[in-house]
């Protein structure tokens, strides 16, 4: 139950940086350095107990990969939407009437971007926090707290730089993302974190 209760944990303080910064919040640089920071901090906090997924997608390339036994994948994805919905609820309380425009997305840019970036994010976790290559080092936190600032900031006009089913659900909650959008985050998320462990072993086959 520990590793649930962190993968909520991680996720909510994650969601509610989103809210908070982007709802009534900066612009700019402002969103996208808070929640690679927050995602950062988070990963650095959780990660000796859970390893710290904090999105569903994560976790699927995780699993693929070997790193995350069959009984849990079910149960981290719950706790993390779990704590994506907390998040959202918070955020209402925190920026109760403040005003919210949901996003109007381009279903294949969007779907293009979010698989992407998903992509990204899936590879570089794997790669620094399960490889026996980088195995110990210090700075798997900062590299995949970075890899979503960079989406965010690269991508976060196009597809609102989710990268994250959980993520998704909370702004879909906050009203950021109409409901109907639901299902580019989705699809392009899953297939992605997918795509991501499949990569990872094909080129460290060694790497058990």
């Amino acid at each position: 139950m520990n590793k649930y209760i962190t993968e909520l944990i991680g996720t909510f303080f994650l969601v509610l940086t989103i809210g908070c910064t982007v709802i009534d919040g900066g612009s700019g640089v402002s969103p996208p350095l808070a929640i690679g920071s927050a995602l950062m901090v988070m990963i650095f906090a959780g990660g000796h107990i859970s390893g710290a997924h904090y999105n569903p997608a994560v976790t699927v390339g995780v699993w693929i990969r070997g790193r995350c036994q069959t009984k849990d994948v079910i149960p981290y994805m719950v706790f993390q939407v779990l704590g994506a919905a907390l998040a959202a609820l918070a955020v209402k309380c925190l920026k109760a009437g403040a005003q919210v425009t949901a996003l109007t997305l381009a279903a294949g840019p969007a779907l293009l971007a979010e698989f992407l970036f998903t992509f990204a994010l899936v590879y570089v976790v794997l790669n620094t926090a399960t490889a026996k290559g980088t195995s110990g080092n210090s700075f798997y936190g900062l590299a995949i707290g970075f890899t979503v600032m960079t989406g965010a900031f690269a991508v976060g006009g196009i597809s609102g730089g989710a990268f994250n089913p959980a993520v998704a659900v909370g702004i879909s909650l906050m009203g950021l993302s109409a409901w109907s959008n639901i299902w580019i985050f989705l699809s392009a998320n899953f297939l992605a974190g997918a795509v991501a462990g499949l990569a990872f072993k094909y080129l460290n086959p060694t790497d058990p």
